[in-house]
């Protein structure tokens, strides 16, 4: 059965992105080691510590399909078309572009994008890639786990990722421990009461 697990690289001080939505910093950990992982284009192979290469190769292997608000879709120009997994990706917008690559489906909110990213993930998990569309499908009590990529780097200022909870305080099941070089990867599982 499908999981929904909200999935980011993260600054010891709970920021995804510095003020300007770089993400260099939170990503160094994806190409410092000697372990290489091939993503479904090639201009996305990381090079991990062995560690984080197990991590990431069990993680690509699981999920079904992806959950992006239209904000990254933009930022990252809709990932040249592909997104690295590979898997059918869900853009949460009040716009849709008009010439939206066939891997990407275009939906007006989060409880739709779920529905529809679970149906395209058969039987997979479905990762939610967007600050905003995490906050919204955890205040919506359709998360259920949370994975922190957790890099020591404190940026001072940036993108919050929960800066915004309706629903506080969201109780969470100990955390999965894996040691990466420059990370550690945690998983949560959300506490539904």
């Amino acid at each position: 059965m499908s999981k929904v697990i909200a999935n980011m690289s993260m600054s010891l001080d709970g920021f995804i992105a510095d003020p300007g939505d770089g993400i260099d910093l939170l990503f160094g950990w994806m190409g410092n080691g000697e372990v290489e992982v091939p993503t479904a284009v090639e201009w996305a192979t990381f090079r991990m510590s062995p560690s984080s290469a197990e991590y990431m190769k069990a993680a690509l292997a699981g999920v079904g399909a992806l959950i992006a608000g239209r904000h990254l879709y933009d930022i990252t120009q809709g990932w040249g078309g592909r997104h690295p997994m590979g898997v059918p990706v869900v853009v949460v917008t009040h716009e849709p572009p008009a010439d939206g690559p066939s891997d990407f489906r275009f939906v007006s909110g989060v409880e739709e994008a779920v529905r529809v990213a679970t149906e395209l993930a058969g039987g997979k998990n479905v990762v939610v890639a967007s600050a905003k569309i995490a906050q919204q499908a955890l205040d919506a009590g359709l998360l259920d786990g949370i994975h922190v990529d957790q890099v020591p780097v404190l940026l001072g200022e940036g993108v919050r990722w929960f800066e915004n909870l309706g629903k506080a305080p969201v109780r969470l099941g100990n955390p999965t421990v894996v040691e990466g070089n420059g990370v550690t990867h945690l998983a949560y599982e959300v506490t539904r009461s």
